[in-house]
């Protein structure tokens, strides 16, 4: 088992977690999403927890990174946020489970077991946002980071200027953003996209 999180009492809390289950070992363990990739090279463990939000790599480009070099690498990511697009990111970039920090406690070794059985394993709360927004289509790279600089407070002209493209191109992803996340305003956008893992945590 690799676990990889950059906060040390998570990563106290999960080996704890683990421990429980004699049947468990820990085999190393990883501060971010570049030091998994290495780490998991070099030990090629069978199950890796994965937290999402990391600096340098966050948990979804390391998912993605180990997946690409090791097809059949079983991960399990875990994050305090219930947003199904951050969801939806990971297991497309091969996740084979999802879990919140919250839920790790009661659901962690359940996870594991499936996991290890080659079955995929979803949090309750985070498959019913997954069920609930099955039909939305997603934004575009650009309108993701359309609503990022809007979100920073920046104007259409400044987002503009920040992206390189024209300030009427920017009211049109603006448009789009809002038609997808069935937004009422720019604010509301904002929230949803929050809500729903497509912006940061802040």
């Amino acid at each position: 088992m690799l676990i990889v999180d950059d906060h040390p009492l998570m990563r106290t809390g999960l080996a704890a977690v683990l421990e429980e289950d004699e049947t468990l070992q820990i085999v190393g363990q990883a501060t971010n999403g570049c030091e998994a990739v290495e780490v998991h090279r070099r030990l090629r463990p069978d199950i890796v927890l994965m937290d999402i939000q990391m600096p340098e790599m966050d948990g979804v480009a390391a998912t993605k990174a180990i997946c690409r070099e090791f097809p059949d690498a079983r991960i399990i990511v875990f994050t305090t946020y219930r947003g199904d697009v951050q969801a939806r990111d990971a297991l497309v970039a091969g996740a084979k489970a999802y879990l919140l920090k919250s839920a790790i406690r009661t659901e962690l070794i359940d996870a594991i077991r499936e996991v290890s059985s080659g079955r995929r394993y979803i949090a309750a709360d985070v498959a019913r946002e997954l069920a609930e927004h099955m039909e939305s289509e997603s934004l575009s790279n650009r309108e993701r980071q359309v609503i990022e600089c809007i979100a920073a407070g920046n104007s259409n002209k400044r987002v503009g200027a920040l992206l390189g493209i024209s300030e009427d191109t920017v009211k049109n992803h603006v448009k789009s953003i809002l038609g997808k996340l069935g937004a009422l305003d720019r604010t509301h956008a904002i929230n949803i996209a929050y809500r729903r893992g497509i912006l940061a945590p802040k």
